[in-house]
């Protein structure tokens, strides 16, 4: 459905979907920082896929030199052992595909994780909306999670985030 189709709710979300993945169609995407990103649900069919870390090389040249900031100053602010937030990734995504494993909740959803200097974004589609209810509490009880986002639409209507380019 196109936005012009959308007679309620917010147009903005969608206009700005729509014109990052315009932007995005015509240069190929990656994962140029290796940030974990990966699906633990798979119930929704036909859920857009999100950008989740991926961008293109304009991308990473303009998030380059904000990464080093951002990555560096919870240490030296004294909220990490580690002397990178990002340093944590790795160990809160390798938690969270653990215990999503191990449980049946939001088995009604279809659910992307990106992890980036201890943020957990998840994205994705909902049957309905209980499909997610809780899930911010589930994935703060890993350790090291600092902020969770959830950016989640209800069906397979328009996201509200942006998402992977088609090929």
């Amino acid at each position: 459905m196109p936005c012009a189709a959308l007679t309620s709710g917010p147009l903005l979300p969608c206009l700005i979907a729509l014109l990052a993945n315009a932007a995005l169609a015509a240069e190929p995407v990656k994962n140029w920082f290796h940030d974990p990103f990966f699906q633990v649900r798979n119930r929704v069919p036909g859920c857009p896929m999100p950008l989740g870390p991926f961008g293109t090389e304009e991308d990473m040249k303009a998030q380059a030199h904000s990464r080093v900031e951002r990555g560096t100053s919870c240490w030296r602010a004294g909220q990490c052992k580690k002397p990178n937030a990002y340093l944590y990734d790795a160990d809160i995504a390798k938690d969270l595909q653990r215990r999503f494993a191990k449980t049946r909740r939001f088995a009604d959803a279809s659910l992307w994780i990106t992890v980036q200097r201890r943020f957990v974004y998840v994205e994705g589609c909902t049957r309905n909306k209980q499909a997610a209810s809780g899930i911010d509490a589930f994935v703060r009880q890993t350790p090291d999670v600092q902020l969770v986002v959830t950016n989640t639409i209800i069906g397979t209507g328009i996201p509200n985030y942006p998402v992977m380019p088609a090929k």
